[in-house]
């Protein structure tokens, strides 16, 4: 049975094949189905919803839902296709196919989900933004992705240990970032290589 697991600073969603790999992560919920998905919402502002749905690719942005049983309905359909397909970001990272998927290789979804008001072309707009990607491009100051992005940044790149070190992630974690928020949502590219000792370096094209 699939393990879902969505990290509480990002809230990429991450499925996992083996209940011990999703056990091995930090800073993170954990659910199964959709009964489980529901159970962890029920704490969650709803805004927190919106922002998961708004960052799926594909579906129409909201402003917001009619509930919170609608919210973890969509979101719970939309998440079925997590780890059929190794996103074409990670094979541009040099990032080998892993059996776990971040919510950013969702395939596109129609939602029942009444959109934002406004004339078709801003919905267009939107959609096209990602206005998730916006919320992650602004990381708020101390968070662990601004201390990714200023590892990644820095002349000769960052060491997956050094991002291990840094953040108390495990590589597939860490790969799965890099490859979903880094490359997908924020639209940088991550350039990954390999040392003569067998430590992969990892740094982002100016």
């Amino acid at each position: 049975m699939k393990v879902f697991m969505i990290e509480n600073e990002t809230d990429n969603i991450t499925v996992y094949s083996l209940a011990k790999d999703a056990e091995a992560v930090k800073g993170a919920e954990r659910f199964r189905n959709e009964a489980g998905l529901a159970k962890l919402a029920a704490n969650w502002p709803v805004s927190r919803l919106v922002d998961i749905w708004n960052s799926l690719p594909g579906v129409t942005p909201v402003k917001k839902f009619k509930d919170r049983a609608t919210a973890v309905s969509r979101i719970w359909k939309a998440i079925q296709s997590l780890g059929e397909a190794v996103t074409e970001a990670s094979q541009r990272a040099g990032v080998a196919k892993e059996p776990a998927a971040t919510a950013t290789d969702v395939a596109p979804q129609t939602p029942d989900v009444a959109p934002e008001a406004g004339p078709a072309a801003q919905k267009t707009t939107r959609s096209k933004k990602a206005p998730r990607a916006a919320k992650v491009k602004g990381a708020r100051e101390g968070s662990k992705t601004e201390a990714v992005l200023a590892l990644l940044k820095r002349a000769g790149g960052v060491t997956s240990k050094e991002l291990m070190s840094a953040t108390g992630w495990q590589p597939h974690s860490i790969r799965g970032f890099l490859s979903g928020t880094v490359g997908k949502k924020m639209g940088l590219t991550v350039v990954s290589t390999k040392g003569e000792n067998g430590d992969r370096t990892y740094s982002v094209e100016a």
